[in-house]
């Protein structure tokens, strides 16, 4: 596990960036964290770490969305479960099709994806409490299984 201090936008791009230099094609990304903590400017981060096309914005109402890769690496295909209720509802949209040769990022996917891969990445994101004037997000890193057992995760900012 690693946590990141991250004092602001500029830095969880930059965070999202260097988790993309450690995902590979099949890996998922589960994100968690209060609306507005951040979720969709780390995956923005990620996106530009993985050379991807297209902006980055949040897929509340398209629920998914695929950005190939200008590299030839893998796409990244962004996912808010945030409007489904179950693993049902997250099968339904047939992300194993492309699970393989993508990176997926499930934002608001924690008890709602964990069927999707055994082996996956888990991000919460928390804002400081308490002070509105204050951008500084704690980030947690935690990998789950085999995949991860072995990783640097990074930690911009610093870590604690």
């Amino acid at each position: 596990m690693t946590i990141a201090v991250v004092p602001n936008r500029d830095s969880m791009h930059s965070l999202g960036a260097a988790i993309a230099g450690v995902l590979r094609a099949g890996d998922v990304v589960v994100l968690s964290g209060a609306l507005g903590a951040g979720k969709t400017t780390l995956t923005q981060g990620i996106g530009r770490g993985l050379n991807v096309r297209g902006d980055i914005t949040s897929p509340t109402f398209v629920i998914a969305r695929v950005h190939p890769s200008t590299i030839d690496g893998p796409a990244l295909v962004h996912v808010d479960a945030y409007r489904l209720g179950s693993f049902v509802e997250v099968d339904d949209l047939d992300l194993d099709a492309s699970l393989e040769e993508s990176v997926t990022v499930v934002e608001w996917g924690e008890g709602k994806v964990e069927g999707l891969a055994a082996d996956r990445l888990h991000i919460t994101i928390q804002r400081q409490l308490g002070d509105d004037e204050d951008d500084t997000r704690h980030v947690e890193l935690v990998g789950v299984g085999a995949r991860w057992a072995d990783v640097d995760l990074p930690a911009i900012g610093g870590a604690e």
